[in-house]
């Protein structure tokens, strides 16, 4: 791994996610895998995802892992049926 700006960990990622929603890492009610190492860093930059796979379940949201051309961040999506559309997530 390079020691470039690209580098991060779900727990920033999710964070940054969870802030735009008025969430916090309070709200969290499970993780799949249950052992998820939220702090183990990877290069979120282009080029091939390195980020391991999760789900995150809160209160309000499930936040999962997005890749597009190897760059990767995180999504959510309301946990419970509401008017709320998802976009595309990715990109073209």
């Amino acid at each position: 791994m390079d020691n470039n700006n690209d580098m991060t960990t779900w727990r920033n990622e999710i964070e940054t996610d969870m802030k735009s929603y008025g969430e916090s890492f309070d709200d969290v009610v499970a993780t799949a895998p249950a052992d998820l190492d939220l702090d183990r860093k990877f290069d979120s930059g282009y080029g091939g995802n390195e980020g391991r796979p999760f789900t995150l379940w809160t209160t309000g949201r499930v936040y999962f892992p997005v890749v597009y051309d190897g760059s990767e961040w995180v999504e959510s999506v309301p946990r419970n049926p509401c008017n709320d559309v998802s976009a595309h997530v990715g990109g073209q």
